[in-house]
């Protein structure tokens, strides 16, 4: 027997525990689910990854689409929405949150939104683009008509689902292996030091010839169910899901053609998808970014999520805890991400790229966050057999890994890519190993990785 589910048949007989902590709420049934999916595709022309490093949509490979779901219980609703965009910080997160809370007559603590991080699709922050609107560059990194658009839309459909929610008496979960698709990205030489990236799709042999390095191997499904009727399905693999991009070609990549797949298996039921902690994962081991690998990848992703999905074990809902932990990570103040510098960036001259100016508004965005003292929050729902966890930024695949360790009697799901403010949160090691991911796109500084393992193990804590 798998141990994954030798551990389910301890919990299935273990009792949920009733006790309360500070920002928890512990809450019975009945409960019920609604369902909901809005079309969030930019229109030619708007910047894709806010801009930076490549085309703005010239044309629509495939959609991109917000999809989750609203359960409803004794208490407000929880909501857990994934939108297939590159990224949402800061005051975009909190745009989403709070009009996705409104609409379903909750609380933004209880609104769980998460990017996907598709490349060849949008990267906003509201701040971020107001900043670099302000020097009349002539280009954005955003359309704040068509965001707030989305957001609406997505509100909107969430709102109308609810006339039409459905009971849920249980809750289902399973997980398959993948194969050939995630590999580390950090690729370290004799010194202990980063000497080879590997990028998301690579020619070079050394890509394919070096080891995968650690990942976590699987794909994880929580499902709902009305008895023996299924109701939807979310499911988490952790690695950038970018097969190729930069073309203008909008795209939810192979992720998103896996999940296409998965519902025409099965319409009456929504399947979707959201990232696990993947900043330091890519396909390049296996990649080499032609539309042939896009279909390998697509296909190797669609079996593992078919493959869990028949493995699910069920469940009696009995009730759910909803804990939200407050987290403060700390800036990185090093030079050239101090305020002064950031700002003499954005309003650098004509030899200032639009590039280091992007990367300067995110950053001065984050600062402003933290300098205001308006922590994140690391919200978790315990379904008791099932927990849901929800990290900010690209998180390295090693806090995914130590969540499942502070829970080894429950199935621990990790999202990542929650509000993409801090961007990468690498360990504190990778800092000295160098690379990229602690560089230029990574405004946490070393202690980041005691502050948000301490965080997570207040999240699941029993």
């Amino acid at each position: 027997m798998p141990i994954w589910r030798a551990v389910l048949l301890c919990v299935l007989t273990m009792p949920l525990t009733s006790e309360l902590a500070a920002a928890e709420t512990v809450e019975a049934g009945p409960f019920s689910l609604a369902t909901f999916v809005a079309d969030v595709t930019p229109p030619v022309g708007h910047p894709l990854q806010a801009g930076v490093g490549v085309k703005p949509v010239v044309e629509i490979a495939d959609p991109l689409f917000a999809q989750g779901f609203v359960l409803c219980g004794t208490g407000k609703p929880v909501v857990v929405c994934s939108v297939d965009w590159c990224g949402i910080g800061n005051d975009a997160h909190d745009r989403w949150r709070a009009v996705l809370a409104e609409a379903a007559n909750t609380v933004a603590e209880r609104v769980l939104v998460c990017a996907i991080h598709q490349h060849d699709a949008p990267l906003v922050d509201l701040d971020a683009e107001r900043r670099i609107s302000a020097q009349k560059l002539g280009r954005h990194t955003l359309d704040a008509t068509f965001h707030e658009a989305a957001v609406q839309s997505t509100a909107t459909a969430l709102k109308n689902s609810l006339a039409v929610a459905r009971p849920v008496t249980h809750i289902g979960i399973g997980q398959a292996q993948v194969e050939r698709i995630a590999s580390t990205r950090r690729i370290l030489g004799a010194d202990g030091k980063v000497e080879f990236v590997r990028a998301s799709a690579s020619l070079d042999p050394r890509a394919k010839t070096d080891p995968e390095g650690q990942i976590d191997p699987f794909l994880k499904t929580l499902s709902f169910w009305n008895r023996d009727h299924a109701l939807a399905s979310i499911s988490v693999y952790a690695t950038h899901p970018m097969s190729y991009y930069g073309r203008g070609q909008v795209s939810a990549d192979f992720v998103g053609l896996a999940r296409r797949r998965r519902q025409a298996d099965q319409p009456g039921v929504l399947h979707f998808y959201a990232n696990g902690c993947g900043g330091d994962l890519g396909a390049g081991k296996y990649n080499d970014g032609s539309p042939v690998a896009r279909e390998e990848l697509t296909e190797r992703l669609y079996r593992a999520w078919k493959k869990a999905w028949e493995q699910t074990q069920k469940q009696e809902l009995k009730r759910i805890t909803v804990r939200s932990i407050p987290l403060r990570l700390p800036p990185k103040d090093t030079a050239g991400f101090q305020v002064p510098d950031l700002e003499e960036i954005v309003t650098g001259g004509e030899r200032t790229t639009f590039d280091e100016r992007v990367r300067a508004a995110f950053g001065l965005s984050w600062r402003q966050r933290c300098d205001t003292g308006r922590p994140l929050d690391l919200p978790v729902v315990n379904f008791g057999a099932a927990q849901l966890l929800l990290l900010p930024g690209e998180p390295f695949v090693e806090y995914q890994l130590f969540a499942q360790q502070q829970r080894p009697d429950s199935f621990v799901m990790t999202l990542g890519y929650g509000d993409y403010g801090p961007v990468y949160i690498p360990t504190d090691r990778a800092f000295a190993e160098g690379g990229y991911e602690p560089g230029a796109w990574s405004f946490v500084a070393p202690g980041v990785e005691k502050a948000l393992k301490n965080a997570i193990k207040q999240a699941l804590a029993p």
